[in-house]
């Protein structure tokens, strides 16, 4: 079978060009006769590709069509000709509105920490979770039947990783960030706080000063002072719904303390900030100046609200890359956290090296089978369903803000710009602490990460995610209501 690619067209899209090329520069990981589509984008005109002679060749050419079309989605231009009768026909991409967000998925007997752990936290029998930050959507279906050709196979070896997962997940920063990564600088780790502690025990010691920005994600602070290291906190400024780094005193700590690791929350988990060039720039300066170490927790970086795109702390920085590090993970993104897998980026040998003899000093050997398998699958085929299911997700945001306006207008949620963690203020009710965690609990049967656990000066407020079905937030916010009234 003979296909022929006429790409004028495509070409003209100067947006598109350099992306289609990236796209197909990795002959190892898409294969076949590449000559061909490399002759297509640099003189605009039809190639002909023989398909027969091409290894796995369907699936790989339609994989390179996905690609394509994920790459320049505006421009659907990609015209292919079948040599039976040469008849034109455009390749469109495939229709994603039949992914399903709404359906209740009951996840009870499944192992599952959110729900299976209720009776065990003393939470009612009908409490609904909303406190760990996993989703109750299923994974991509390009990643579930990746992984269900795979266990078809029967034999679950031992196992390590292709070019193509390496590939897969330096292609996905580079079209979804503009951040040109290598296979060469990831270290792959069971789960980004494992990588993060790698990191600091790497480029610290005992005694050291660690630095964090509260209210942050609360492992951070378990993770330091379990390593036996000291805790310094520059506390985020709360201004108007909005909060902000204190640099003098983030400088003043660093300095007064001898501060040797800094871990930023990139985006900030709970704050909801996504940090803007501008700031990452001044930190990175800050860091620079007194020779301390950056530790980038990016795990939400695929989940941010349009108009505050997300950068790479060392896209950034790129002058820090011998003293800094970014922790991803496709667990989040794609709801595959129980499979424990995620992708530290260190341009630096050295620094590779050093977190890589820390990890190799616990015994891990590397990624499950499965890890591998799905990884690969989310950076490859998860495009379409991600961008699904951020507009679903910006619909969960706006049912919150609007049900807050008309019937809670006691509580402030601080404005999203990305994570899907919502971060609401209940102050405005006056109650205690203990009275508000009774409320959450007894009263309106939520279960909620409460302010506290964060740090800082946010006990009044509560955590709600709001990665799952719209019925369910409905619900919940029904109840909460209703428990705010009757009080």
């Amino acid at each position: 079978m003979r296909i022929i690619l006429d790409a004028r067209k495509l070409c003209e899209k100067e947006t598109a060009h350099p992306y289609l090329k990236e796209a197909l520069s990795f002959p190892d990981y898409y294969g076949g006769n590449l000559d061909a589509l490399f002759d297509c984008l640099s003189e605009a005109g039809p190639a002909e590709i023989e398909l027969d002679h091409m290894p796995e060749a369907g699936g790989y050419f339609s994989r390179i069509l996905r690609v394509f079309l994920d790459a320049s989605r505006v421009n659907p231009d990609l015209t292919l000709i079948l040599d039976a009768d040469q008849e034109a026909r455009t390749y469109e991409p495939e229709e994603r509105s039949i992914y399903d967000f709404d359906t209740v998925i009951d996840r009870h007997g499944t192992n599952s920490a959110k729900y299976d752990t209720a009776a065990e936290a003393g939470m009612p029998a009908d409490v609904i979770p909303l406190w760990v930050a996993d989703m109750d959507f299923p994974a991509p279906p390009e990643v579930i039947e990746a992984m269900q050709e795979r266990l078809n196979h029967g034999i679950f070896g031992y196992s390590v990783p292709g070019k193509g997962y390496d590939r897969a997940v330096c292609n996905w920063f580079v079209h979804r960030f503009g951040w040109r990564t290598k296979p060469s600088w990831i270290i792959r780790t069971p789960g980004v706080v494992y990588g993060v502690v790698a990191a600091m025990r790497a480029f610290s010691a005992e005694g050291d000063a660690v630095l964090i920005q509260p209210p942050v994600y609360h492992p951070f602070r378990h993770m330091i002072l379990a390593n036996h290291r000291k805790l310094v906190e520059n506390e985020l400024v709360l201004h108007d719904g909005h909060y902000s780094i204190d640099f003098d005193d983030m400088e003043a700590k660093i300095r007064d303390e001898h501060v040797k690791v800094f871990i930023l929350c990139s985006p900030h988990n709970p704050a909801g900030r996504v940090w803007t060039p501008e700031e990452l720039r001044r930190v990175g300066e800050l860091c620079s100046r007194y020779h301390v170490f950056v530790i980038s927790d990016e795990i939400h970086c695929d989940f941010t609200v349009e108009g505050h795109p997300h950068t790479p702390f060392l896209k950034a920085c790129p002058e820090l890359a011998s003293q800094a590090v970014v922790c991803t993970a496709p667990s989040k993104t794609f709801n595959i956290a129980g499979l424990q897998v995620s992708n530290l980026f260190a341009p630096d040998e050295a620094v590779r090296k050093a977190i890589q003899a820390e990890s190799d000093a616990t015994g891990y050997e590397g990624l499950n089978l499965f890890a591998l398998v799905a990884g690969e699958a989310c950076y490859t085929h998860g495009g379409s369903w991600l961008d699904a299911l951020k507009k679903y997700l910006a619909g969960n945001r706006e049912f919150v803000r609007d049900f807050l306006a008309r019937c809670l207008p006691e509580l402030k949620s601080i404005e999203m710009e990305g994570t899907y963690l919502a971060w609401i203020d209940f102050s405005g009710l006056g109650l205690s602490d203990e009275e508000l965690q009774d409320l959450i609990v007894n009263k309106a049967h939520l279960w909620l990460d409460a302010g506290s656990i964060f740090g800082g000066h946010a006990s009044q407020f509560q955590r709600f995610v709001l990665a799952c079905p719209r019925s369910t937030l409905e619900e919940a916010f029904t109840r909460l209501e209703k428990a705010i009234r009757e009080r």
